[in-house]
């Protein structure tokens, strides 16, 4: 990996070049990084934009905000409407294509300058639908234009000494736990946000990901919290997420494994 300051002096250089942006920032690390790098840089010619809507983690507003008031952003929270969207609302394999169409339309209806993305390298070697949403709006990838990864992103928030951001898990937005075909529920997401949060306190776990599959709940875990796991324990757990608002799905639990709710098209796979 590229030294650190390198990285970032190549972000901040590709920035400059742009002029007035509003970046997209949903407070993960990426997209988190990408805001302190572009107010830093640019000051009000840089606009946060940040969408709530049931399927954004609490937590994740809550540290937008923090930042914006440590760091002196110009933020903007707003609604970007996806759960008024009937296709987004079926969960097709696409998902992501019309919940990123929405929120750039509603960004881009905010505001009239260049729009920008946290989406850096390694996310251009999966199949992603929200990169085509972002093409047809325009949006720019500053991290891609700078050739960072996931890697570098980390790199550049410790050296900008942004403490616990740094080392942020991935955590995709609360629909992708549902598996595909099976409706986006907000009350669905808001027990997926419960027992997430339930079991990763009471596991001490470093991924916890509750699963909504036809079969049930499916709550996947690090190995590490998974091999903690004796019959005692599940049960206990099991009954505690049974008495969780709607919480009355067939539970098990399993090893974690990286988007296993998304059934992707065959020519995908």
């Amino acid at each position: 990996m590229a030294d650190p300051a390198h990285l970032h002096a190549e972000l901040a250089a590709i920035l400059r070049a742009m002029g007035d942006v509003a970046v997209a920032v949903s407070g993960g690390v990426d997209s988190t990084t990408l805001a302190v790098v572009a107010h830093r840089t640019l000051g009000a010619r840089a606009a946060m934009m940040h969408a709530v809507s049931p399927a954004v983690p609490p937590e994740g507003t809550a540290r937008v905000r923090a930042l914006a008031r440590s760091e002196g952003w110009r933020l903007h929270v707003l609604d970007a409407g996806e759960f008024a969207d009937p296709r987004y609302r079926a969960n097709p394999a696409d998902r992501c294509f019309y919940c990123k169409t929405n929120l750039y339309a509603g960004i881009a209806a905010a505001t009239r300058v260049q729009i920008l993305s946290g989406t850096n390298r390694d996310d251009l070697s999966d199949w992603r639908p929200g990169l085509r949403a972002a093409a047809q709006h325009g949006v720019r990838h500053p991290y891609v234009e700078a050739g960072i990864d996931k890697a570098g992103v980390r790199a550049i928030a410790r050296l900008l000494e942004l403490g616990d951001i740094a080392e942020l898990p991935a955590s995709p937005c609360l629909s992708s736990r549902v598996e595909t075909g099976i409706a986006i529920d907000p009350a669905e997401l808001a027990l997926i946000h419960a027992v997430e949060t339930l079991v990763g306190g009471e596991l001490k776990a470093a991924t916890v990901r509750c699963r909504l599959r036809r079969s049930g709940l499916v709550i996947e875990l690090d190995m590490r919290a998974h091999e903690t796991l004796d019959p005692a324990m599940r049960a206990a757990l099991a009954a505690r997420i049974a008495a969780l608002p709607g919480g009355g799905h067939p539970i098990s639990f399993a090893p974690y494994k990286m988007g296993s709710a998304f059934l992707r098209p065959a020519a995908h796979v």
